[in-house]
């Protein structure tokens, strides 16, 4: 069955791909390319997904939207690619799973979200971790400031910041995975440019 996969190339996302693949669809990555401090979507580095499609070796489409008319822009999309289903890696923001299960209502197709309201303790971050190599690419909240952009993930895990969700849920923070084991190759990043506005900071490939 061909799905459409929501993909930004954050933790998210590669799961929910992973999950795709190893259920045996025939994945399509979407990825939006939205305006900046998008509250559904991200920002930073979706032109360096391109590598990720290429190393997972699935053909991508990118989607020009804003905050106004993203919705109409994926009806179109979707229809277009005549998908029938749709896959997310929105864990526990109900807006993003209401407007995603909402265009999936429209076309009358299935939306999955393989990590929603799943356990998200230590285990599976533990296996992420593990398994996958995330850099953080993005923070806005309190108690995460410059020190933690173009690290790893696991310095953000290992933090334990309070009152920070484990898996930056909605809008702490953005991610980027550089490798898994189901990337044909790993993307190596040589070079971060950050920037840094003391309320919130981006790091982007270069």
């Amino acid at each position: 069955m061909r799905v459409a996969i929501l993909f930004s190339g954050g933790k998210d996302s590669v799961f929910a791909a992973f999950t795709a693949i190893a259920q045996g669809f025939d994945p399509i990555l979407v990825t939006v390319q939205p305006p900046e401090y998008s509250m559904m979507f991200h920002h930073p580095n979706i032109n360096q997904t391109k590598k990720q499609a290429k190393a997972l070796k699935l053909r991508q489409v990118f989607v020009k939207a804003t905050e106004e008319n993203w919705r109409a822009q994926l009806i179109r999309t979707f229809k277009k690619l005549k998908v029938k289903g749709i896959v997310a890696g929105a864990i526990a923001s109900e807006y993003q799973r209401r407007r995603i299960d909402e265009i999936g209502e429209t076309l009358n197709i299935p939306t999955y979200a393989p990590l929603w309201h799943k356990d998200i303790g230590n285990e599976l971050i533990d296996e992420m971790l593990e398994y996958f190599e995330i850099y953080v690419t993005a923070v806005a909240a309190e108690g995460l400031g410059p020190e933690f952009l173009g690290e790893p993930f696991r310095k953000i895990a290992e933090a334990k910041k309070p009152g920070i969700h484990k898996f930056l849920e909605g809008g702490e923070g953005e991610t980027y995975v550089a490798n898994a084991p189901f990337f044909s190759k790993p993307i190596m990043i040589k070079k971060w440019k950050k920037k840094w506005d003391k309320i919130r900071g981006e790091a982007e490939i270069i």
